[in-house]
């Protein structure tokens, strides 16, 4: 039977790691390699879905021919490009974020992190964040059938944890992440550290807004209140 008590899921880029804009970085070099010329502000607002998915949109606003090897292609440059900048120092965890995870641990909350991006550019994340997938629940894009704005990976983060979706609380930083929430019938807590708006999130489904992960502990008790 799921636990009843309250269980957070983590998104992982701009929600515990400053990580968002490396991504849009990252990305944009991969599509520059494709000869794609696409704008920095419109990969931003893609960022929180599925690698795939977001080159699929992408190719498909551009208007050129989509297949297999192309995709392939920009997934695995993007993450060269994105693992080189994590090496250069610039990507590292979000005020309060370790802070945070270590105060639901202290306080036996269960927690599980749930990323659309694949193992092969979130370990450099975890990593930095402190985090070992092998001692808590981590679920990547590798594991799902669907990514974000699809709440798969929130339902196997949950399901991992053996916690109820509909006691969970989805933390994210993005319209997809919300998106995702209410699909999964969670509640949806926005972070403003992604670079979305607090209308955005709102709009899209959070039913409560903070800066960054310092913020929410702070704030806590307004989400999880405990005795």
């Amino acid at each position: 039977m799921p636990r009843r008590d309250t269980a957070f899921l983590f998104d992982l880029d701009g929600t515990l790691v400053d990580s968002v804009y490396q991504h849009v970085l990252a990305w944009k070099e991969a599509l520059d390699r494709e000869g794609v010329e696409l704008s920095v502000w419109r990969i931003h607002r893609k960022i929180g879905m599925s690698g795939g998915l977001f080159a699929n949109i992408l190719l498909r606003e551009t208007g050129l021919e989509i297949n297999q090897d192309r995709l392939a292609r920009l997934s695995q440059w993007h993450a060269e490009a994105f693992n080189r900048l994590h090496a250069q120092g610039s990507v590292r965890p979000l005020p309060g974020a370790r802070e945070l995870l270590d105060y639901l641990t202290a306080q036996d909350i269960p927690w599980a992190i749930a990323t659309s991006g694949r193992m092969q550019t979130a370990a450099a994340n975890l990593e930095a964040l402190g985090v070992d997938p092998s001692k808590v629940p981590v679920v990547t894009r590798d594991q799902v059938r669907h990514a974000k704005p699809d709440p798969d990976l929130f339902l196997a983060a949950a399901a991992r944890l053996g916690a109820d979706i509909h006691q969970s609380l989805v933390i994210g930083d993005s319209v997809w992440d919300m998106l995702a929430a209410q699909r999964a019938r969670a509640l949806g807590v926005g972070v403003l550290s992604g670079g979305y708006g607090q209308a955005e999130l709102q709009q899209s489904g959070a039913f409560r807004v903070y800066d960054d992960p310092a913020d929410l502990l702070r704030h806590v008790d307004e989400v999880a209140a405990r005795d």
